[in-house]
C-alpha cells in the first residue's frame, strides 16, 4: 500500500453513516468484547455514532487519506459533562475527553489513532483545559499502549463498569 497523506478534520454530516459502520465493525470484531446481543445499546450508539455531535461542546473527528476515504474517527468533548460514560468522569472539571476510537483494519499500523489522539491533546489545550480524560479495556491494549506512550496514566478513580465490561480510565494532564 502507498503512503496515504492523513487530514484530520471534523466529520462531515454526509460521512457519519460510513463512521457508525466503522465503528460497528471494529468494535464487533475485538477478541472477547461484548456482543451486539449482550449490549445492544452500545452497538446502538455506535452505529448512530453521528448523533453525539447534536450535544453541545461534542465534535467528531475523523481521519481522512487525500482521497477522501474515511480512516479512522473518534468522538470529542470539550466538556465532560457531555461525555456520557459510567462512573465519575462527567463530573471532571477543566477537562476535555474522547471516546469511542476506532481505525479502520486496513489502515492500522500507520499512525491513524495516534495522530488523531494527538488531535485531541491539542483541542483540550486550546479549550483551556488542563486534562484529557479517556476509557478504554482490556481488549484494546494496543491503543492502551499507545496511550500510556503518549502519557496518559491510569487514573483508577475514573474506572466503571459497563455491564460485565470493566472500563478503564486514565488522564492526561495538560
Amino acid at each position: 500500500m502507498t503512503k496515504k497523506i492523513i487530514n484530520i478534520r471534523n466529520a462531515n454530516p454526509a460521512e457519519f453513516k460510513e463512521i457508525g459502520y466503522l465503528m460497528v465493525e471494529v468494535y464487533s470484531k475485538l477478541e472477547g468484547f461484548p456482543t451486539h446481543k449482550e449490549q445492544p445499546e452500545y452497538y446502538e450508539l455506535l452505529l448512530n455514532i453521528g448523533d453525539l455531535t447534536k450535544r453541545p461542546k461534542t465534535e467528531l473527528i475523523v481521519a481522512v487519506s487525500d482521497e477522501e476515504e474515511v480512516m479512522g474517527a473518534l468522538v470529542y468533548f470539550s466538556d465532560m459533562s457531555y461525555y456520557g460514560s459510567g462512573g465519575t468522569a462527567t463530573k471532571e472539571k477543566n477537562a476535555s475527553g474522547f471516546r469511542l476510537l476506532a481505525v479502520d483494519p486496513d489502515y492500522r499500523g500507520i499512525g491513524i489513532g495516534k495522530q488523531l489522539t494527538i488531535a485531541c491533546i491539542e483541542k483540550a489545550k486550546n479549550d483551556q483545559n488542563e486534562q484529557l480524560i479517556i476509557h478504554s479495556t482490556r481488549y484494546m491494549k494496543v491503543a492502551w499502549i499507545m496511550y500510556e506512550n503518549l502519557g496518559f496514566k491510569r487514573s483508577e478513580d475514573l474506572d466503571f463498569m459497563q455491564g460485565q465490561l470493566p472500563v478503564y480510565g486514565f488522564r492526561l494532564k495538560l
